[in-house]
């Protein structure tokens, strides 16, 4: 898979990339004034250029339309076509993303799941098709992308003061 397809895959489900920025762009704008959207852009195509977040999003959304196609062995295809609260397993695949980055992403991924953010909570309340990985992958791709603005703004607040610039 490479960056391309995982976007082709987030479009055909309905994710632009720019929704997502957005996103970044809510969560990291108080701390950075002079944050761009370009800057969350190109930050969501980095955390979708990595192997591993892309195999994730592979999988959930696999597992999202085999469920819409009533694919899924029972009791699994039920599960999803509720998308049981007690589940967990959307969370945690979603999990494997915000580390890409560290813990700050996990923090942020836990306050996208419960706030439902933007495209995250129209996902979350469709009910014509099935989200149950998907919305939970998009909050881990947006959380990893927000903590890496943070690692980099971070970096370079601290290069600044050791080299005695402000």
């Amino acid at each position: 898979m490479s960056y391309q397809l995982a976007a082709d895959l987030l479009e055909r489900r309905g994710v632009s990339l720019d929704s997502i920025a957005e996103i970044v762009y809510i969560l990291q704008s108080a701390y950075y004034p002079d944050l761009t959207g370009e800057e969350c852009l190109a930050s969501v195509k980095a955390v979708l250029g990595k192997r591993e977040v892309q195999y994730t999003l592979m999988t959930g959304v696999a597992l999202d339309e085999l469920a819409e196609k009533k694919l899924l062995p029972q009791p699994l295809q039920s599960v999803l076509e509720a998308d049981e609260s007690l589940y967990g397993a959307d969370e945690t695949l979603a999990l494997g993303i915000t580390g890409v980055y560290g813990m700050i992403g996990l923090t942020g991924f836990g306050y996208l799941d419960k706030i439902k953010l933007g495209i995250i909570g129209k996902l979350n309340d469709d009910k014509g098709s099935i989200h149950v990985f998907l919305d939970d992958l998009v909050a881990g791709i947006a959380a990893a992308a927000s903590a890496r603005i943070a690692h980099r703004h971070e970096g370079a607040k601290v290069y600044s003061a050791a080299s005695g610039e402000e």
